[in-house]
């Protein structure tokens, strides 16, 4: 079974709880070796390279595959999916975010990431929350990706499930690597992840089908 990482801040929760529910090493293995950014998680999954990944939204209406209710969902703000105001220059990473700046109407440089929340705590001023502008528009949260599989569903099914109905606590060592990696405190990375629920509700739901409508 082979697993896409997206080895961002905002999966922490996932990536320890899966370290601490899976026995199988071999299966640990292909989780750390398959890892990227979205874009390229997104095309390694289209190609039935990995079996299992969280998909950019916009990616996850297409193609012959299942998906499940989780996925990465900013309740209000994000913090880490940011427009710089200028000239708009698409980021190559997410497909789903350069959709929702359009939508939104707003022209800038489209930053994502643990790299934009950085910068985001260093200036918020100089740039625009685009889950937090879109919860304006709609009162609604945003669902960025969620969990698609083509292989293995029932294992993954299963595990996405026990995934929700455990607390999200990340240890004290593994905020330390992501604060040592990413130049943020662990305060900010544990308020970062207050921003973050897994659970694709009949909220999120509606908002996931009005923004697929929408870049239709």
């Amino acid at each position: 079974m082979l697993f896409g990482k997206i080895d961002y801040i905002n999966l922490a929760p996932f990536h320890v709880y899966l370290k601490q529910n899976i026995k199988n090493s071999q299966l640990k293995q292909s989780i750390e070796y398959k890892k990227s950014f979205p874009s390229d998680i997104n095309r390694k999954f289209k190609r039935r390279k990995i079996d299992a990944a969280f998909i950019s939204s916009i990616e996850s209406r297409r193609g012959n595959f299942r998906s499940l209710d989780a996925g990465i969902i900013a309740t209000k703000e994000v913090k880490s999916v940011l427009v710089k105001q200028g000239k708009y220059k698409a980021d190559s990473h997410s497909a789903t975010s350069n959709a929702l700046a359009k939508i939104l109407k707003i022209d800038g440089e489209i930053i994502i990431g643990d790299k934009a929340l950085k910068l985001y705590l260093e200036n918020s001023d100089a740039y625009t929350d685009l889950a937090k502008l879109w919860y304006e528009k709609h009162n609604l949260p945003f669902v960025f990706a969620r969990f698609c599989v083509v292989k293995n569903y029932n294992f993954y099914k299963k595990l996405i499930q026990n995934f929700l109905k455990t607390k999200k606590k990340i240890p004290r060592y593994i905020l330390s690597r992501y604060s040592k990696k990413t130049d943020i405190s662990r305060e900010d990375i544990e308020a970062y992840l207050k921003l973050i629920s897994y659970n694709i509700d009949a909220k999120s739901t509606k908002s996931l089908k009005l923004f697929l409508k929408e870049t239709r």
